[in-house]
C-alpha cells in the first residue's frame, strides 16, 4: 500500500509540474531534481569508499541541466572544460584516483544533460510531447513487468538484474513501440508510422539499458536502492534511470524530424 500511495503521489506531482508549471519553473525544478539524483548517484558509486566534496558536483549537475535549454554548442564546451578542471582538482589536489574522479566527471552528462533535454523538449515541442516520451517509457516498463510475470523464463541479465527476463523485455519493446506509433501522430502531426516506430524502438531499448545500467551501479556497490527518499520506490535515480538514457535519443529524433 505504501508503494502504491507514494507512486500515485509521485506520478500526480510530476504530471502537475508538466501540465501547469511555466518553463522557467519547470527548468528550476528539473535542476533541483538533477542535483538530488546526482547526490544519490555519487553516494552509490562511492559506497565502498565514501568521499566528501560532492556539493560542487551536485551544483555542476544542476547547472548542466539548466544549460541544456540554451541553443549553442559553446555551452557544452564550457561544461566540458569545467568538468575537466574538476577532475584535475580531484586527482592532483584532493588525491582521488582516476576512477573515482571519472565517476564524478560522468555525473553532469549522465544526469544533468538528459533532464535538461527533457525540459528543452517541453519548451520547444510542448507538454504533450514530453508526456508522450514519459508515457512510452512507463508503458514499456509496465509491459516488461507483466510480460515477465506471465511468460518470463530466460533471464535477460542475470548478473545485473536477476528478475528481468528476455520475454519481459520483448513485451516491453512491443508495447512501448506500439504505443509510440499509435499515440505519436496525435501530438506530432505529420509524423509517419515508420519513423515513429524507429523512435519508439530506440527509446524503449535505451530505457531498458538505462535501467540495467543503474542496476549495475547498485550491484557493484552492494546497495539495493539509490536512496530511501520515495517510500517503496527507492530514490529519485531509481525512478528516472530509464529516462536518462531515452531522453537524448528522443530529443535528437525531434530535432531531426523538425
Amino acid at each position: 500500500m505504501t508503494r502504491l500511495l507514494s507512486g500515485v503521489a509521485l506520478g500526480a506531482a510530476a504530471l502537475a509540474a508538466i501540465l501547469f508549471l511555466p518553463v522557467v519553473a519547470l527548468r528550476a525544478l528539473a535542476s533541483c531534481v538533477a542535483a538530488l539524483a546526482a547526490h544519490e548517484y555519487l553516494k552509490v558509486v562511492h559506497a565502498a569508499r565514501p568521499l566528501p566534496g560532492v556539493g560542487p558536483w551536485m551544483l555542476l549537475v544542476a547547472v548542466a541541466c539548466w544549460w541544456m535549454l540554451l541553443p549553442a554548442p559553446d555551452y557544452l564546451l564550457w561544461l566540458l572544460l569545467v568538468c575537466a578542471a574538476g577532475v584535475a582538482i580531484e586527482v592532483l589536489i584532493r588525491g582521488l584516483t582516476i576512477e573515482e574522479a571519472a565517476t564524478r566527471f560522468f555525473a553532469p552528462w549522465y544526469i544533468g544533460m538528459p533532464l535538461g533535454l527533457l525540459t528543452a523538449i517541453q519548451a520547444r515541442n510542448g507538454r504533450e510531447v514530453t508526456l508522450l516520451l514519459i508515457a512510452t517509457v512507463v508503458m514499456s516498463d509496465s509491459a516488461q513487468y507483466y510480460s515477465g510475470r506471465a511468460f518470463g523464463r530466460r533471464p535477460l541479465a542475470p548478473t545485473i538484474s536477476p528478475k528481468k527476463t528476455i520475454e519481459g523485455a520483448v513485451g516491453g519493446v512491443i508495447i512501448g513501440t506500439a504505443f509510440m506509433v499509435v499515440a505519436g501522430p496525435r501530438v506530432l502531426p505529420g509524423a509517419a508510422p515508420v519513423p515513429l516506430a524507429i523512435a519508439g524502438l530506440v527509446v524503449v531499448v535505451l530505457g531498458i539499458c538505462g535501467d540495467l545500467f543503474e542496476s549495475r551501479l547498485k550491484r557493484v556497490s552492494g546497495v539495493k536502492d539509490s536512496s530511501t527518499l520515495i517510500p517503496g520506490h527507492g530514490g529519485i535515480l531509481d525512478r528516472i534511470d530509464a529516462l536518462l538514457f531515452a531522453t537524448p535519443a528522443f530529443y535528437l529524433f525531434l530535432r531531426t524530424a523538425a
